[in-house]
């Protein structure tokens, strides 16, 4: 019996450690985005909420794989390929499993003065997590492992529309490092899937 409370008591005790820190993270990643709200950057306002809007529907991977597929042979059709196939899939488990999941609100720009010039369209889906950074992340790194060459400016445009999603106060800096990381992930896990399947294809 005491070896049964004890174990409880374990239990009881780790889950506040880890609700501590959930808390103690969650304070961080809302101090750093009033850091960013609060931050005057004129000229980098436009830019930012340009990038985030050219990124709304997939619209920036869905040219970026057609400029590819035009103009580096078979290896830019793989590559066009195994970048919206990663798109897709990322895509559906942010937006249709995660978010829902995790039921984040957005954030408050008006209360954390986010400037009026920043400022697009808020979602109304969930902040948890952004869904722009995990297909950004998602393109680079899948058209990243069939054509490096491309996978370097792709992953530094990525990591710009990670920043847009958090600069125009769309949502919480944990949110992109959430995307882009999940999305790097399931990029990996589809890609070598497609490689697989052309190889196979082909044999």
């Amino acid at each position: 019996m005491s070896s049964r409370v004890s174990e409880r008591t374990d239990l009881t005790d780790a889950a506040r450690g880890l609700r501590r820190r959930l808390a103690e993270a969650n304070r961080i990643d809302h101090a750093v985005y009033v850091a960013v709200a609060t931050t005057p950057t004129p000229l980098l306002d436009r830019a930012m909420r340009r990038l985030s809007e050219a990124a709304n529907y997939s619209r920036l991977w869905i040219a970026s794989s057609v400029l590819l597929g035009a103009t580096a042979g078979p290896r830019g059709r793989l590559a066009a390929k195994s970048g919206l196939a990663s798109v897709a899939a990322t895509s559906a488990v942010a937006n249709l499993i995660i978010k829902p999941v995790g039921k984040r609100r957005r954030p408050d720009r008006g209360g954390e003065n986010v400037p009026p010039e920043r400022q697009i369209a808020m979602p109304a889906s969930r902040s948890f997590p952004s869904g722009h950074a995990a297909s950004a992340f998602a393109f680079a790194s899948a058209t990243g492992r069939v054509l490096p060459w491309a996978g370097v400016p792709l992953r530094f445009l990525a990591a710009f529309v990670a920043y847009s999603r958090v600069h125009t106060g769309l949502h919480y800096p944990g949110d992109a490092i959430a995307g882009a990381v999940g999305g790097a992930v399931i990029a990996d896990l589809v890609t070598a899937r497609v490689i697989r399947g052309q190889t196979s294809c082909r044999g």
